[in-house]
Protein backbone atom coordinates (compact mmCIF):
# COMPACT_ATOMS: atom_id res chain seq x y z
CA UNK A 1 0.00 0.00 0.00
CA UNK A 2 1.35 3.37 -1.04
CA UNK A 3 -1.33 5.42 0.66
CA UNK A 4 -2.74 6.20 -2.78
CA UNK A 5 -6.25 5.38 -3.98
CA UNK A 6 -5.22 2.55 -6.32
CA UNK A 7 -3.55 0.31 -3.74
CA UNK A 8 -6.16 1.28 -1.13
CA UNK A 9 -9.02 0.21 -3.41
CA UNK A 10 -7.26 -3.06 -4.24
CA UNK A 11 -6.79 -3.86 -0.54
CA UNK A 12 -10.41 -2.99 0.24
CA UNK A 13 -11.63 -5.11 -2.69
CA UNK A 14 -9.63 -8.17 -1.64
CA UNK A 15 -10.63 -7.77 1.99
CA UNK A 16 -14.32 -7.03 1.55
CA UNK A 17 -15.29 -8.65 -1.75
CA UNK A 18 -12.95 -11.64 -1.94
CA UNK A 19 -12.73 -12.36 1.81
CA UNK A 20 -8.93 -12.43 1.93
CA UNK A 21 -7.13 -12.00 5.19
CA UNK A 22 -4.60 -9.30 4.40
CA UNK A 23 -1.19 -8.13 5.49
CA UNK A 24 -0.07 -4.76 4.19
CA UNK A 25 3.32 -3.42 3.20
CA UNK A 26 4.54 0.12 2.56
CA UNK A 27 7.94 1.29 1.34
CA UNK A 28 9.96 4.31 2.35
CA UNK A 29 12.37 4.58 -0.57
CA UNK A 30 13.40 8.22 -0.35
CA UNK A 31 10.32 9.57 -2.11
CA UNK A 32 9.28 13.19 -1.82
CA UNK A 33 5.78 12.16 -0.77
CA UNK A 34 6.66 10.74 2.65
CA UNK A 35 3.13 11.66 3.77
CA UNK A 36 1.88 8.55 1.94
CA UNK A 37 3.66 6.29 4.46
CA UNK A 38 1.57 7.54 7.40
CA UNK A 39 -1.61 7.38 5.34
CA UNK A 40 -0.86 3.76 4.35
CA UNK A 41 -0.47 2.86 8.03
CA UNK A 42 -3.82 4.49 8.89
CA UNK A 43 -5.66 2.68 6.10
CA UNK A 44 -4.10 -0.63 7.09
CA UNK A 45 -5.56 -0.25 10.58
CA UNK A 46 -8.91 0.82 9.15
CA UNK A 47 -9.02 -2.33 6.99
CA UNK A 48 -8.15 -4.47 10.02
CA UNK A 49 -5.09 -5.90 8.34
CA UNK A 50 -3.49 -8.73 10.30
CA UNK A 51 -0.15 -6.97 10.11
CA UNK A 52 1.41 -3.88 8.56
CA UNK A 53 5.07 -3.31 7.86
CA UNK A 54 6.87 -0.24 6.56
CA UNK A 55 10.16 -1.14 4.91
CA UNK A 56 12.91 1.46 5.27
CA UNK A 57 14.69 1.67 1.93
CA UNK A 58 15.77 5.30 2.12
CA UNK A 59 19.22 4.29 0.91
CA UNK A 60 17.61 3.97 -2.55
CA UNK A 61 17.43 7.76 -2.77
CA UNK A 62 21.22 7.89 -3.06
CA UNK A 63 21.30 5.07 -5.60
CA UNK A 64 18.61 6.69 -7.74
CA UNK A 65 20.52 9.99 -7.80
CA UNK A 66 18.96 12.37 -10.32
CA UNK A 67 17.34 9.60 -12.37
CA UNK A 68 13.76 10.56 -11.47
CA UNK A 69 11.66 13.38 -10.07
CA UNK A 70 9.94 11.35 -7.36
CA UNK A 71 13.11 10.98 -5.29
CA UNK A 72 15.06 14.03 -6.46
CA UNK A 73 13.57 17.31 -5.23
CA UNK A 74 15.68 19.28 -7.72
CA UNK A 75 13.85 17.75 -10.69
CA UNK A 76 10.62 19.50 -11.66
CA UNK A 77 7.39 17.53 -11.40
CA UNK A 78 5.50 17.72 -14.68
CA UNK A 79 1.76 17.98 -15.40
CA UNK A 80 1.90 15.36 -18.16
CA UNK A 81 3.66 12.02 -18.26
CA UNK A 82 7.42 12.29 -18.61
CA UNK A 83 9.92 9.47 -18.31
CA UNK A 84 11.59 11.32 -15.44
CA UNK A 85 8.73 10.29 -13.14
CA UNK A 86 9.49 6.60 -13.70
CA UNK A 87 11.37 5.27 -10.67
CA UNK A 88 13.71 2.54 -12.01
CA UNK A 89 12.27 -0.97 -11.46
CA UNK A 90 10.44 0.26 -8.36
CA UNK A 91 7.66 -2.33 -8.49
CA UNK A 92 10.13 -5.11 -9.24
CA UNK A 93 11.96 -4.27 -6.02
CA UNK A 94 8.76 -3.93 -3.99
CA UNK A 95 7.27 -7.17 -5.30
CA UNK A 96 10.47 -9.12 -4.64
CA UNK A 97 10.51 -7.96 -1.01
CA UNK A 98 6.79 -8.71 -0.72
CA UNK A 99 7.45 -12.19 -2.10
CA UNK A 100 10.07 -12.86 0.57
CA UNK A 101 7.49 -11.95 3.21
CA UNK A 102 4.70 -13.90 1.49
CA UNK A 103 6.80 -17.05 1.20
CA UNK A 104 7.96 -16.70 4.80
CA UNK A 105 4.40 -16.57 6.15
CA UNK A 106 2.87 -18.91 3.54
CA UNK A 107 0.71 -16.24 1.92
CA UNK A 108 -0.64 -17.19 -1.49
CA UNK A 109 -1.19 -13.84 -3.18
CA UNK A 110 0.67 -10.58 -3.65
CA UNK A 111 -1.42 -7.68 -4.93
CA UNK A 112 -0.61 -4.12 -5.96
CA UNK A 113 -2.54 -1.28 -7.52
CA UNK A 114 -1.32 -1.20 -11.13
CA UNK A 115 -4.25 -0.65 -13.50
CA UNK A 116 -4.78 -0.61 -17.26
CA UNK A 117 -3.91 3.10 -17.58
CA UNK A 118 -0.46 2.56 -16.03
CA UNK A 119 0.94 1.35 -19.34
CA UNK A 120 3.62 4.07 -19.33
CA UNK A 121 5.25 2.00 -16.58
CA UNK A 122 6.77 -1.32 -17.72
CA UNK A 123 6.59 -2.82 -14.23
CA UNK A 124 2.81 -2.34 -14.18
CA UNK A 125 2.13 -4.31 -17.36
CA UNK A 126 0.66 -7.84 -17.42
CA UNK A 127 3.77 -9.19 -19.18
CA UNK A 128 5.94 -8.04 -16.31
CA UNK A 129 3.59 -9.41 -13.64
CA UNK A 130 3.50 -12.85 -15.24
CA UNK A 131 7.27 -12.87 -15.72
CA UNK A 132 8.23 -11.85 -12.18
CA UNK A 133 5.73 -14.31 -10.67
CA UNK A 134 7.38 -17.11 -12.65
CA UNK A 135 10.88 -15.99 -11.62
CA UNK A 136 10.05 -15.66 -7.92
CA UNK A 137 8.46 -19.09 -7.82
CA UNK A 138 11.53 -20.50 -9.58
CA UNK A 139 13.65 -18.99 -6.82
CA UNK A 140 11.76 -21.16 -4.30
CA UNK A 141 10.88 -24.12 -6.53
CA UNK A 142 12.61 -26.79 -4.42
CA UNK A 143 10.61 -26.08 -1.26
CA UNK A 144 7.45 -25.50 -3.30
CA UNK A 145 7.84 -28.93 -4.96
CA UNK A 146 8.36 -30.52 -1.55
CA UNK A 147 5.20 -28.88 -0.25
CA UNK A 148 7.11 -26.90 2.33
CA UNK A 149 6.11 -23.54 0.86
CA UNK A 150 3.15 -22.21 -1.10
CA UNK A 151 3.42 -21.15 -4.71
CA UNK A 152 2.65 -17.44 -4.90
CA UNK A 153 0.48 -15.57 -7.37
CA UNK A 154 0.77 -11.87 -8.21
CA UNK A 155 -2.32 -9.86 -9.10
CA UNK A 156 -3.17 -6.32 -10.08
CA UNK A 157 -6.17 -4.70 -11.80
CA UNK A 158 -4.09 -4.35 -14.97
CA UNK A 159 -4.21 -8.13 -15.41
CA UNK A 160 -7.97 -7.94 -15.98
CA UNK A 161 -7.94 -4.66 -17.92
CA UNK A 162 -9.44 -2.62 -15.08
CA UNK A 163 -8.98 1.14 -15.44
CA UNK A 164 -8.21 3.61 -12.65
CA UNK A 165 -11.77 4.97 -12.73
CA UNK A 166 -13.25 1.45 -12.56
CA UNK A 167 -10.98 0.67 -9.62
CA UNK A 168 -11.97 3.88 -7.86
CA UNK A 169 -15.64 3.13 -8.40
CA UNK A 170 -15.20 -0.32 -6.83
CA UNK A 171 -13.29 1.15 -3.89
CA UNK A 172 -15.79 3.96 -3.39
CA UNK A 173 -18.65 1.46 -3.13
CA UNK A 174 -16.79 -0.15 -0.21
CA UNK A 175 -15.13 2.83 1.47
CA UNK A 176 -17.31 5.81 0.62
CA UNK A 177 -15.74 9.21 1.29
CA UNK A 178 -12.70 7.62 2.95
CA UNK A 179 -11.15 7.32 -0.53
CA UNK A 180 -10.65 11.08 -0.49
CA UNK A 181 -8.30 10.67 2.47
CA UNK A 182 -5.84 8.78 0.23
CA UNK A 183 -2.73 10.56 -1.04
CA UNK A 184 -1.87 10.86 -4.74
CA UNK A 185 0.35 13.96 -4.95
CA UNK A 186 3.93 13.34 -6.06
CA UNK A 187 5.01 16.24 -3.84
CA UNK A 188 4.71 16.07 -0.07
CA UNK A 189 1.80 18.50 -0.33
CA UNK A 190 1.33 22.22 0.10
CA UNK A 191 0.31 23.93 3.33
CA UNK A 192 -2.85 25.99 2.98
CA UNK A 193 -4.13 28.11 5.84
CA UNK A 194 -7.22 26.55 7.34
CA UNK A 195 -6.80 23.36 5.32
CA UNK A 196 -3.46 21.97 6.46
CA UNK A 197 -1.37 19.98 3.97
CA UNK A 198 -3.21 19.43 0.69
CA UNK A 199 -2.61 18.00 -2.79
CA UNK A 200 -0.85 20.39 -5.17
CA UNK A 201 -3.45 19.69 -7.87
CA UNK A 202 -1.10 20.20 -10.79
CA UNK A 203 1.37 17.30 -10.87
CA UNK A 204 0.69 14.38 -13.22
CA UNK A 205 -0.59 12.19 -10.40
CA UNK A 206 -3.02 14.82 -9.07
CA UNK A 207 -4.35 15.37 -12.58
CA UNK A 208 -4.83 11.62 -13.06
CA UNK A 209 -6.68 11.50 -9.74
CA UNK A 210 -9.07 14.27 -10.80
CA UNK A 211 -9.70 12.62 -14.18
CA UNK A 212 -10.35 9.20 -12.63
CA UNK A 213 -12.94 10.53 -10.19
CA UNK A 214 -14.63 12.42 -13.02
CA UNK A 215 -14.67 9.36 -15.29
CA UNK A 216 -16.07 7.26 -12.44
CA UNK A 217 -18.91 9.73 -11.96
CA UNK A 218 -17.78 10.47 -8.39
CA UNK A 219 -17.69 14.05 -7.11
CA UNK A 220 -14.09 14.62 -6.08
CA UNK A 221 -14.00 15.99 -2.54
CA UNK A 222 -10.21 16.19 -2.47
CA UNK A 223 -8.94 19.71 -1.74
CA UNK A 224 -6.31 20.82 -4.27
CA UNK A 225 -4.08 23.83 -3.72
CA UNK A 226 -4.49 25.10 -7.28
CA UNK A 227 -8.30 25.07 -6.95
CA UNK A 228 -8.54 27.08 -3.74
CA UNK A 229 -10.79 30.12 -3.73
Amino acid sequence: MSGGPDSLCVAAYLKNCKNYEIKTLAFSYGQRAMREIRIAEKFSKMLNAEEHQTINMNFMKKLYGDSNALTNENTRLTENFNHNIVVPIRNAIFITIAAAWAISCNAKLIAYGAHSEDMHYPDCRPEFIKSIAKSLNLAEEDRIKLGLKEKISIWSPSLVGMSKSQLLKTGYEILGDLVFKSWSCYSNGLKIRGKGIVHCGKCESCINRKTAFSNAGIKDKTFYANNRK
